[in-house]
């Protein structure tokens, strides 16, 4: 079976999060990062895709394609605005012909042109901006949900290739900046290149020899921005990474505030930040760089064909004679090119750019496998748990997480585990929600293999309380009862139960409040006595429990000890276990060792065996310095 892969654990991340980053910072790497290959290295980051802006549209159109009614109205007042353009210099040509002559024009004429004509440009221009505002909000609209969507099913591997801040940056910020510089971008293209055929079909009207003059300045411009904007696409690919480096920097030193301080690290710390922004300011110099030339090219190329046109168009008038009115149109409708020149010339950076944001969204979606599960299901378990001969191993040149582990738990029975750092203990749990999978052996629950229920219903079964507790920024109420409908007369028993209706009296908006990021503002055991009431609500015939050990004050651990007495009756409870008060009133101890499942027995058979365990408990499950040890 397929195994989530893993990867060392941040020192950041939380025990019970079940899931890390693999992000690694190279200041070397970084340092010689050439820019443009469409990644950062140092930063475990997805390469840069190599397909063609046209192939990555085609992505977009089931996300920015629904709103129909907007995009033909965008299209029908792209195309009227772009017809009136050529009218501007039309109109020239009448007035300087016939406009000076007594009676050949009627005087309120072009004043009335010029108003309609600025009315319909107006007008047009308003609601293609409105529809394109629409097309852009709607589709950031569907996008968005289908990413957070996939982020809550996705195969767990995704969270050990990418980390919170570059997933979080993606779905919030990528999207909108993506999805705006791209349609606004787009449909500054579709006008210009439309008012472009206008006024060159207006040119083709007025002389066609001048106007295939004019046409030889296209496959120069086109060359120009086709070589500029490949690279401009490679160049915004390997800022996005760079970018997404230096956020997980940043959250890094947030998060692990205390301990930078603690262990004096500000200054390299400071180095890692000042490296990849030299990174991130060599790539906007680049793209700077990039887009700078579209313009001065364009517009020298533009001045070329210019004064062809004039210097042949002077000669024509002293062979075959051209009116003022004529020369002038030209002229006029000339140079209102070089303007959609200048704007063609300068649309590949925000395409490219809103491209690439939009297509790391689209990515996430499409190549970032769903969590996978059986059909059965069942309201509630017995909680008969069985490992048979399991085993895990994280890599392959690794040594096994778990190797052949047996282990049958009966219905409402309490299992100890106790080993060293490292044998195994976390990665045996995490195989029940499937959070883990193993790469031989079968985990039962109720005799029937974990792999063939329905990954909701399986979840179900089970509740964890960890050592690091996770709370959202919700009310109390929403915490307890996250995942299910909010029963105020529940909250409140299960909160009593945990020994926290004291805690709650006090409040002012009571199981209404607000706890706050990740409830720091109340107290270690507090927020201990939360978990536990959020297991309670749960109401699961399994319990996972992670105890802490951080020392608590002896209220606080009397009020805990409590709470968790309650929630362990009835239930199949596996406990990682560091106090040895836990350990000896387990119905059974299960001792790992490097994978391995070791010795199992009462505290007494252990003790007497004088294996691993009896040395353990030697040295006092209840000493601080024991912690790391055992943990």
């Amino acid at each position: 079976m397929p195994v989530a892969k893993r990867a060392p654990r941040r020192a950041v991340v939380n025990r019970s999060q079940l899931f890390v980053s693999t992000h690694y910072f190279d200041p070397q790497a970084a340092r010689h990062s050439n820019g443009d290959n469409g990644e950062t290295r140092g930063h475990c980051t997805v390469p840069a895709s190599s397909a063609p802006p046209l192939k990555g549209l085609q992505r977009l159109l089931p996300y920015f394609g629904h709103a129909r009614l907007a995009w033909f109205t965008a299209v029908v007042a792209t195309i009227i605005g772009a017809i009136t353009q050529p009218l501007i210099p039309a109109l020239l040509k009448p007035l300087l012909d016939r406009g000076f002559q007594r009676g050949a024009l009627p005087l309120w004429f072009v004043p009335a042109a010029l108003l309609l004509l600025f009315g319909v440009r107006g007008v047009s221009g308003y609601l293609a901006q409105l529809s394109l505002a629409k097309v852009t909000n709607d589709g950031m609209l569907l996008l968005r949900r289908r990413l957070f969507a996939r982020l809550l099913d996705a195969d767990m591997a995704l969270f050990a290739r990418q980390s919170a801040s570059a997933l979080s940056n993606t779905v919030v910020y990528e999207v909108q900046t993506g999805a705006t510089m791209l349609v606004n971008s787009l449909s500054g293209l579709a006008r210009d290149f439309l008012t472009l055929l206008a006024l060159l079909g207006y040119l083709f009207y007025l002389n066609w020899k001048l106007t295939l003059i004019v046409g030889v300045l296209f496959p120069a411009v086109a060359f120009v921005m086709q070589t500029l904007s490949r690279r401009l696409y490679r160049i915004t690919k390997a800022s996005q990474n760079a970018t997404d480096s230096l956020a997980y920097v940043v959250e890094e030193n947030v998060l692990a505030h205390r301990m930078v301080r603690l262990h004096n690290a500000q200054p390299g710390q400071a180095g890692r930040f000042d490296t990849l922004s030299q990174v991130i300011h060599r790539l906007a110099i680049k793209s700077v760089a990039a887009q700078a030339a579209m313009t001065p090219l364009t517009q020298m190329l533009a001045a070329a064909a210019l004064s062809a046109v004039i210097t042949i168009a002077l000669w024509q008038n002293n062979t075959s004679g051209i009116t003022v009115g004529s020369f002038v149109a030209f002229v006029s409708a000339m140079l209102m090119l070089v303007a959609p020149i200048k704007h063609l010339s300068e649309v590949a950076n925000p395409i490219t750019r809103g491209l690439a944001a939009l297509e790391r969204g689209i990515d996430l979606i499409e190549q970032t496998p769903a969590e996978t599960g059986g059909t059965y299901q069942t309201a509630h378990a017995r909680g008969e748990l069985s490992f048979e001969g399991v085993s895990v191993r994280y890599n392959e040149d690794a040594q096994a997480a778990l190797s052949d582990v047996t282990l049958r738990i009966s219905p409402g029975e309490v299992v100890a585990l106790v080993g060293p750092s490292g044998a195994g203990k976390t990665t045996l749990i995490n195989l029940l929600p499937r959070f883990v999978l193993p790469q031989s052996g079968q985990v039962l629950l109720d005799g029937r293999d974990i792999a063939s229920w329905q990954l909701s219903a399986l979840r179900r079964q089970i509740a964890m309380v960890s050592q690091d507790v996770v709370m959202l920024n919700d009310t109390l109420a929403v915490n307890v009862a996250l995942g299910e409908a909010v029963d105020r007369a529940r909250v409140l028993h299960c909160l009593e139960a945990a020994n926290l209706a004291n805690h709650i009296e006090t409040l002012p908006a009571g199981i209404d409040t607000l706890v706050g990021h990740n409830a720091t503002q109340l107290s270690g055991g507090q927020r201990q006595r939360l978990a536990i009431a959020r297991a309670l609500y749960k109401d699961a015939p399994v319990l996972i429990l992670d105890e802490a050990t951080s020392a608590l004050d002896t209220e606080s651990e009397r009020l805990v000890q409590e709470a968790l007495q309650r929630l362990m009756a009835g239930r199949t409870t596996l406990i990682i276990a560091h106090r040895l008060s836990t350990i000896e009133h387990a119905d059974r101890i299960a001792v790992m060792a490097e994978g391995r499942l070791v010795e199992q027995g009462t505290h007494a058979e252990l003790v007497a065996l004088r294996g691993l365990y009896a040395r353990l408990h030697r040295m006092g499950f209840d000493d601080p310095q024991l912690a790391e040890l055992v943990a």
